[in-house]
């Protein structure tokens, strides 16, 4: 137990230098941008693993909750004046229970049905930003976005987000907060059911184990999380656009977690940076940046059907100076 606290402490510490460190080395604002992209899409990757690694339930409506965080926050700040602090808070709940509602709705739906039912979702939430135009402004958007306001602290001051480093630093403690989160609900029993039904519902039943309560669970906390991302996405933009959140974007969320390693804790965490930076070191490809992309995740899913974490492992087990054995004997 004692190395199992000291081995996650020091990955917490080593997270937190590099977190500190990256906005240093990089002090371009459209370099810092993709930090912040990076940090949002940490949150959503670990949130759809929760539902499509950890319970196992194919979900493809992450970029409908994703669009309800920042449309609702954004319309109570813009509209009604309303804190955005409080506003981000109505706008998760607003989330989360949209995910209580889609999962009771798809409660007796598996596989393929409910990715189509979750999918349906995604693109009814694109619609009624499009075409609902007297609240979300339709294709012509919502501009002149502000950041978030200064938070308070006892004695030490403001700290302002007029900067986009300090964005940063705050989308990178909330990524950090919702990975222990995560993993702290994936090492509890609630976590031990969860993994339970994505084996074998019917043998979960026979142990006891409610699937339905589990998997409203799951949904709920996907799409709090979500929701959550989505508050910050048009306070770092500066605009809230209907494209931000097509269909495309549910498939792109999903390509993280599985090109990362579908079902691990790791494994959405570096598919979610590479899949964020990879684009960009692909625009020297002008048009076929695309393709290269394409054709990128082909040969993950190929060859690497574990994903990137698997790749890892498998490097680790073929080096001969990594096992314990061969250290020992040298």
């Amino acid at each position: 137990m004692l190395k199992v606290l000291n081995g996650r402490s020091f990955g917490l510490l080593v997270t937190l230098l590099i977190v500190l460190a990256l906005p240093r080395l990089i002090t371009e604002p459209y370099g810092r941008g993709i930090l912040i992209v990076c940090t949002l899409n940490i949150m959503l990757a670990l949130s759809l693993n929760l539902v499509l690694g950890v319970a196992g339930q194919l979900h493809l409506g992450q970029s409908g909750f994703y669009a309800v965080g920042a449309y609702v926050s954004t319309i109570l700040v813009k509209t009604y004046a309303v804190n955005f602090w409080t506003a981000g808070l109505v706008a998760t709940i607003v989330a989360a229970i949209l995910g209580f509602l889609l999962s009771l709705f798809s409660m007796r739906l598996r596989g393929h049905y409910l990715g189509i039912a979750s999918l349906g979702f995604a693109v009814v939430a694109y619609q009624v930003a499009v075409n609902w135009e007297s609240v979300t402004e339709g294709v012509r958007g919502i501009y002149a976005i502000m950041p978030p306001p200064p938070i308070s602290f006892f004695g030490l001051g403001e700290y302002s987000f007029n900067q986009q480093i300090n964005l940063f630093y705050f989308t990178s403690i909330l990524a950090i907060f919702v990975y222990f989160l995560i993993d702290a609900i994936v090492r509890s029993p609630i976590g031990q059911s969860l993994l339970a039904i994505r084996e074998d519902e019917i043998s979960a039943a026979s142990l006891g184990i409610d699937s339905r309560v589990w998997k409203v669970f799951a949904f709920s906390t996907s799409s709090a999380i979500a929701g959550l991302a989505g508050c910050f996405y048009p306070v770092f933009v500066g605009t809230l656009v209907p494209d931000a959140f097509n269909i495309v974007e549910s498939f792109s969320m999903m390509a993280m977690v599985i090109v990362g390693g579908l079902g691990t804790m790791l494994g959405p965490v570096i598919g979610a940076i590479v899949l964020t930076i990879l684009p960009e070191f692909l625009r020297e490809f002008g048009e076929l940046r695309l393709m290269v992309y394409g054709i990128s995740l082909t040969v993950v899913v190929l060859f690497m059907p574990g994903g990137i974490i698997q790749a890892l492992k498998s490097l680790k087990n073929l080096n001969p100076m990594l096992k314990p054995n061969a250290l020992k004997s040298s």
